[in-house]
């Protein structure tokens, strides 16, 4: 239990397209998280960021995580999680190849582990960008940053599609947020560079360029946050 308000980006986007009852779970479950996390593509995501950062874009590494995790699967030596995890590691790795054409135009350099928190009205948020990104527009460098979602929902409803839609938003508008505090370099944060990319559905969201409103509604939600902390 911590006494300072605190949430990961991922859940205060889950926070922003919940119910009332279900925001209090989230409150409730940033305040106890629990004490064993199983950490789910930690593998893929070095292999993805790794290929990202590549400017070549060369797919034999690529290749190569893909034929080491399909051994996982079949190596009785690993329990079963680690199998299931190198299963669902090679469904990241065949859907990041299906969006090739959508990443081309973008500069990526890995981030590192290790990044300043974001503070929102008093609620420390966690928002750990996997990449920058890099570009100029008239002459002025600029920079920004990628979160890379791995995980698979089976629900294609039109519900669900649009929820996953506004989470990413939401999570590229943090990031945004993240470089106006906590900008590694003299590069000028932009929104058009500020994205999640929700991996297994194949699609970039980016932080909006009229990003006003959700700025305010994510900090109102950091304050609710942080009134009801401890309390539910």
């Amino acid at each position: 239990m911590s006494t300072t308000p605190r949430i990961s980006a991922n859940d205060l986007a889950l926070f922003m397209v919940s119910s009332d009852t279900a925001r209090l779970g989230i409150i409730k479950r940033s305040y106890s998280p629990p004490t064993y996390i199983t950490m789910r593509y930690t593998d893929a995501r070095k292999v993805i960021k790794a290929h990202l950062s590549d400017i070549s874009r060369n797919v034999n590494p690529l290749n190569q995580a893909e034929v080491m995790f399909q051994q996982r699967t079949t190596d009785n030596a690993l329990t079963s999680l680690k199998q299931e995890d190198a299963l669902k590691s090679i469904e990241v790795i065949q859907a990041l190849r299906a969006m090739q054409n959508q990443l081309a135009g973008y500069n990526f350099t890995s981030a590192p582990q290790s990044q300043p928190k974001l503070i929102l009205s008093g609620v420390t948020v966690s928002v750990r960008a996997d990449l920058w990104s890099h570009g100029s527009s008239r002459g002025v460098d600029q920079i920004g940053g990628a979160i890379l979602r791995m995980t698979q929902d089976d629900a294609d409803t039109p519900n669900a599609i649009s929820k996953r839609k506004e989470m990413g938003v939401y999570v590229a508008t943090l990031l945004r947020m993240h470089l106006d505090q906590n900008n590694p370099t003299n590069n000028t944060p932009t929104n058009r560079l500020c994205m999640s990319i929700d991996v297994q559905h194949g699609k970039v969201f980016l932080a909006p360029n009229s990003n006003t409103r959700r700025m305010k509604d994510l900090q109102a939600a950091c304050q609710v946050i942080s009134a009801l902390w401890g309390k539910v």
